[in-house]
């Protein structure tokens, strides 16, 4: 299973992520990076189907796709 890791400090809010998800499961957080940016978070993973768009189009490398290992 893979998990969804958004970097908030790197987030720069441009919502390019939230607009390319086919699923709709990422949005803009009500709190504020270092920055002072509302950055985006993952309001429901489990209706995540790891499609990795939102990572690719991520201009800033903010969100990266996470191997979890099962026990």
């Amino acid at each position: 299973m893979e998990k969804i890791k958004i970097d908030k400090e790197k987030c720069k809010g441009c919502m390019l992520c939230v607009n390319v998800c086919p699923k709709k499961i990422l949005t803009v957080s009500e709190d504020v990076n270092e920055k002072g940016i509302q950055y985006i978070f993952v309001k429901n993973i489990d209706e995540c189907i790891k499609c990795g768009l939102c990572a690719i189009m991520c201009p800033d490398c903010a969100i990266e796709f996470l191997e979890e290992k099962n026990e």
